[in-house]
């Protein structure tokens, strides 16, 4: 590239266009994001309706589904957390995925003594087959699904099985809190799913419809999977997916704040990435799959979340596209358009945005999580780190994952991003 080539780029229309959406998006999402995760707070949250989360006499009985793959280090814990739960009738799955590593043999004693049934598959297919084949073994009339990495908290199915007095109620997700905080990119994550994750949920769940389950914890209604014709294998998150599947049948999916269990994420950018990449190609696979939707006025529920969605995706464009073009152009000793007083202002007022949102999620967690506010000082980085991070992965990843046809019948295997809990380390206090 020239220098005339610079200033022709500068001086098109479209420059214009770009660097305003650039420049609003955040700002307007921010606000959009900040003000309906606050109703949904002082409507749903901010009191304790005990007569909501009271049981049934006889309470509903909730199958506990554990998938793993390789998971020796940490099924045990989750086993015996998840055995550990306030809830009196429960039945616990463990579903080994073909594991190399032994998995099966740490929890012999607990299937020996009838604490626990084993699935155990003779051929590695993936999470979601090892669900697909475990589903109809179960006797459930709910089915709690918590990765092999995870820690619940005792109280967890008191505030998820309550939903379920709503016919109409086909699933319910948890609210995962990141439990390893050593790595500067781990104490990011607490950000993240503290300040984005939590408060975009809550935010969905006010406009009606969500993008995804979460992957870690949720709650379904067995009969609505069948339904939905249960997971699909060949997604490369087969959560969000399923999630389309349910809502597309019309069926309710809720976040439950107070349903708390801490997972591991990927403490190393390598991990990060690899996890990134896949959730960014498979939120393509979802745009392609079900962009019907738009086509049809009764899924009109859903138009918010796919729109917030294709706008994220172009959003990360447009920061890729103006990031290298004003390298370039300071390269060549041009000033460009994008790059002054003004529009230093404009940074400003979205990285105050950003910060009002981070401190919102903040406020809105510290109350699951009481060590939350000390790792906010991290948050100064995130749009620094991870905003260009992710505009990255998803640049490169959506591509994919729009042209490249998830066959049916093919499989998307395991990925584990995440390390082992140390051994005797507990999860952050409540």
């Amino acid at each position: 590239m020239n220098p005339q080539s610079v200033l022709f780029v500068e001086r098109h229309p479209l420059y214009l266009v770009i660097l305003i959406f650039f420049g609003l998006y955040p700002i307007l999402s921010s606000l959009v994001w900040i003000s309906t995760s606050l109703l949904f707070y002082f409507r749903r949250e901010r009191k304790y309706d005990a007569a909501f989360y009271a049981l049934p006499a006889e309470a509903p009985l909730v199958s506990v589904l554990i998938p793993s793959y390789c998971e020796r280090a940490v099924i045990r814990r989750t086993v015996l957390g998840v055995l550990a739960m306030d809830y009196p009738r429960i039945e616990v799955m463990v579903v080994d995925d073909a594991s190399t590593d032994g998995t099966a043999e740490e929890i012999r004693d607990l299937v020996a003594e009838g604490k626990v049934r084993l699935l155990q598959k003779k051929f590695n297919e993936g999470k979601a087959m090892a669900l697909n084949d475990a589903l109809p073994c179960l006797n459930g009339e709910f089915v709690l699904i918590i990765d092999a990495d995870a820690w619940p908290e005792p109280d967890l199915l008191r505030h998820l099985v309550p939903h379920f007095r709503t016919a109409r109620v086909g699933a319910v997700t948890g609210n995962p809190k990141v439990a390893n905080r050593e790595t500067f990119l781990s104490k990011l994550q607490i950000v993240e799913f503290t300040s984005i994750v939590s408060v975009l949920r809550r935010a969905q769940r006010v406009w009606g419809r969500i993008l995804t389950m979460s992957g870690v914890v949720g709650i379904f209604r067995r009969s609505a999977l069948f339904d939905v014709g249960l997971y699909s294998p060949e997604m490369a998150t087969e959560d969000i997916d399923i999630s389309w599947k349910l809502q597309k049948r019309f069926y309710d999916i809720r976040y439950e704040s107070r349903a708390v269990v801490w997972m591991q994420v990927p403490p190393t950018f390598a991990r990060l990435w690899r996890q990134r990449v896949r959730w960014a190609k498979g939120l393509a696979q979802i745009l392609r799959r079900h962009s019907d939707v738009l086509r049809q006025y009764r899924h009109r529920r859903l138009w918010p979340v796919i729109f917030e969605a294709v706008l994220s995706v172009l959003w990360a464009y447009t920061a890729v596209f103006l990031t290298a073009f004003w390298v370039v152009s300071y390269t060549l000793g041009h000033v460009p358009l994008g790059i002054s007083p003004i529009p230093m202002w404009w940074g400003m007022l979205i990285a105050t945005m950003c910060i009002l949102q981070l401190l919102t999620g903040v406020l809105l967690e510290r109350q699951y999580d009481r060590e939350v506010l000390r790792n906010f000082p991290v948050a100064v980085f995130y749009p620094i780190v991870y905003w260009m991070m992710m505009a990255v992965v998803t640049a490169l990843a959506t591509p994919w994952g729009l042209f490249e046809r998830a066959r049916r019948g093919s499989v998307t295997r395991w990925r584990t991003e995440r390390d082992p809990f140390p051994p005797g380390s507990q999860p952050p206090p409540k």
